[in-house]
């Protein structure tokens, strides 16, 4: 029997007998008791943050002293909200570029992080048309504005070598995001992709490092018709 199976049985053992939930109550009060989490304060928000998305529909929460209060009981929407705000919170750690947190509002989170991942990963295609000019989508539009003897936007004068690999390295890495995580997510539904919040954090910080280097670029030849 695993870990998790044992402690279920404890815990609803002793709530089915005393028929009260004190016994859970105090459980995680223990577990959650700062002092264990002297050296790793990222584990006991992370642990919080997915208890407090569980309790909140019970009427509870854990507070920042790692003991439960009470608190109006959670809707779904309300759920969503939870979630956008500690992936918001979670990307500004990382110092995210401010188009990605455009994408963290609670109605793209609501159930998994699916749609909050496709909007952003369109948001870069927006923004290479504002920014060139240029119409089109997906590696034909990368295409047109990065490659090629006359790109219409650049990274850098394109003079040396270094500069000239690294705009052929950007324009790969873009057509990469979209063939890999954009076009895929179009076409699937979201329940035929689960997307964890670990994959939307990694992700949406590759968004943010693209946008990052977007701010740098400069238009260098006028976009065809």
């Amino acid at each position: 029997m695993t870990k998790w199976k044992r402690l279920f049985n404890a815990l609803a053992g002793a709530q089915n007998r005393h028929q009260v939930g004190n016994h859970l109550i105090m459980f995680i009060n223990r577990a959650m008791n700062p002092v264990n989490y002297a050296r790793d304060r990222a584990t006991f928000a992370w642990r919080r943050d997915e208890l407090n998305v569980v309790l909140a529909f019970s009427g509870f929460y854990v507070r920042e002293d790692g003991k439960v209060g009470h608190a109006d009981k959670a809707t779904t929407l309300d759920a969503a909200r939870a979630r956008a705000g500690r992936l918001k919170a979670a990307l500004e750690s990382r110092v995210v570029h401010a188009e990605v947190l455009n994408y963290c509002r609670a109605e793209l989170l609501d159930e998994n992080y699916f749609h909050a991942v496709f909007e952003a990963t369109k948001g870069v295609a927006e923004r290479i048309r504002l920014l060139s000019g240029l119409s089109g989508d997906g590696a034909d539009l990368v295409n047109k504005a990065f490659a090629g003897q006359q790109p219409v936007l650049a990274l850098g004068s394109l003079i040396t070598e270094s500069e000239k690999s690294e705009q052929k390295g950007f324009a790969n890495l873009l057509i990469g995001l979209f063939g890999a995580v954009r076009n895929p997510l179009a076409h699937a539904p979201k329940t035929n992709w689960p997307m964890s919040e670990q994959d939307a954090l990694d992700i949406l910080t590759l968004v943010s490092l693209i946008h990052r280097k977007l701010d740098g670029t400069t238009k260098v030849t006028a976009a065809s018709p």
